[in-house]
Parts: C-alpha cells; sequence; structure tokens
C-alpha cells in the first residue's frame, strides 16, 4: 500500500484527524465530506478533498497532499489542478492547500514561482517529525505512519487504549482498530495478521481485519460450512505459533473442548 493511500484512508475513515492536524476543533470536520474530484480537462484527480457539507460561504474546502518522497514537480502539479479546479467548478467556498511531509528535506519549495503561495494564509505545510506529542487521537494515528519500526508496537497499544477510553461507538472503534492494525503491518510486512493482533494485545481478534478476512470466503459459499472451516483454519494457524489450546480457546470464545477437538482430527490439508 502506498503511503498517501494510507493517509486517505485515515482521513476517510476518522477525518476528525485532518483537522487535528491544522489544530482546528475536531468537531468541525462534522461539517466536511472527504472525497475525490477529476478535473476532467486534463484528467486530474484530485484524491484528498474535504469539501464542506454546508453553505456557509466562509468555510474552506481543503486540498491535502500527502508527499513522502522529493519531487521538484510537486508545486507546480498542485497549483496546476487547484487552479483548474476552480476554474471547472468554481466552489463557492474559499481554498486552503496542506501538505503533508515526513520531514523538511522532502521538500523542493519551488520558492521562484510558488514563494507567495506558500507564505500564504491559504498553504499548511505539516512536518510530522516535528508534530509535538499530543493526546489528540487523530495526530497519533498519523505520526505512527513515520514511527520507528522498533516503537511501532508500544505506540500502536497506547493509541488502541487511546481509542477504547474516548470512542464510546463500537463501529468507530473498530474503524480506529482497523486503521491501526493496518499501519503496523504496512511498517512491519515480515509478521503476520495474526502475530500482529497478538502483540497489540486485540483479545478480541473478531474485530480484526484478519479474523474478518479469514470468515470472508467462508461466506461466499456458504455461511455454516465456510465459518466452521475458517474456524478450524484459525485455531490450527493460533496453534502453529505457540498458542496454548486454552489461549485459543479464549481467544475466539470457543469451548476448550472444541479447540482441542480440532487440534487432535486429523489435517487433511
Amino acid at each position: 500500500m502506498k503511503t498517501d493511500s494510507l493517509f486517505y484512508r485515515i482521513f476517510q475513515q476518522y477525518p476528525r484527524s485532518f483537522f487535528e492536524l491544522l489544530n482546528r476543533p475536531a468537531e468541525e470536520s462534522d461539517r466536511y465530506q472527504f472525497t475525490s474530484v477529476e478535473v476532467k480537462q486534463l484528467a486530474f484527480r484530485l484524491d484528498g478533498l474535504f469539501l464542506p457539507t454546508t453553505e456557509d460561504r466562509d468555510q474552506p474546502f481543503y486540498l491535502a497532499e500527502v508527499q513522502f518522497q522529493p519531487d521538484d514537480n510537486l508545486y507546480y502539479r498542485i497549483f496546476a489542478e487547484l487552479f483548474l479546479y476552480l476554474r471547472q467548478y468554481q466552489p463557492p467556498h474559499p481554498w486552503r492547500v496542506v501538505v503533508i511531509y515526513p520531514n523538511r528535506g522532502v521538500e523542493r519549495e519551488q520558492s521562484l514561482h510558488f514563494n507567495l503561495l506558500l507564505n500564504s494564509e491559504a498553504v499548511t505545510r505539516i512536518y510530522l517529525d516535528e508534530l509535538e506529542d499530543e493526546n489528540a487521537l487523530g495526530v497519533g494515528i498519523i505520526k505512527l505512519v513515520v514511527e520507528s519500526e522498533s516503537a511501532a508496537i508500544a505506540s500502536a497499544r497506547r493509541l488502541l487504549e487511546q481509542a477504547e477510553q474516548t470512542l464510546p461507538p463500537v463501529s468507530i472503534r473498530r474503524d480506529i482498530i482497523d486503521i491501526i492494525e493496518t499501519i503496523v503491518v504496512y511498517k512491519l510486512p515480515e509478521l503476520s495478521r495474526e502475530e500482529i493482533a497478538q502483540m497489540l494485545g486485540l483479545t478480541d481478534l473478531k474485530q480484526t481485519r484478519f479474523y474478518q478476512e479469514a470468515f470472508a470466503d467462508g461466506r461466499q459459499e456458504g455461511v455454516q460450512e465456510g465459518v466452521q472451516e475458517a474456524t478450524i483454519n484459525f485455531v490450527r494457524r493460533l496453534a502453529n505459533l505457540g498458542n496454548s489450546p486454552e489461549a485459543i480457546a479464549q481467544l475466539l470464545g470457543l469451548p476448550l473442548e472444541e479447540v482441542q477437538q480440532i487440534l487432535e482430527s486429523p489435517n487433511e490439508d
């Protein structure tokens, strides 16, 4: 998964994170829709657009760009796309551009042509390595993307605990668990999802994407048969990782006798 796609997924599932980056009230995200728009003239696509959902003409729309590699043409492209978008759609809101970098070393300013724009209040440049430690959950999730591999698990566990404490709706908590799990998988590709779930302390594995993917094929072929087959595979995979039957039964919410029966039965594969 590309880094920019990962960020856009965070913005899609937890839009408050974007406004927390800008030190704006998190509730402001409730008045925006995160989307993408195609500029038809040159087949440009603006992947990171926060468009207001109200008719307040003082409320700006945001063009968000994530850039993790040096690109001498970045600002030429951003402003070309922006002004073509303005010409084509003529939105009833002022514009703002937000560019997110891992650090200042990646940026290529091109100040000869863009100095006035880059230093205006309409453009915000964010360097993730300079963000101060904050309690905002969204900022913490975004910073996890650039966290070192050695510190990623500890940071992810802290964010999961924070999500449990600050996000009451179960559906939102599951979205955040999914985002955090995906970031860690992206950073530690040598580990399997079940290993990562264990390291993150996700005792309710039914909330994780790994568990849901394990059951996906079963749903397509038949609910009862598929679930049973997926359960068997899941139990065996956890056992291969060194989990005891008692631990597997607790993790999956299964009777211990059922787990033992699965492990004692011959593996047809």
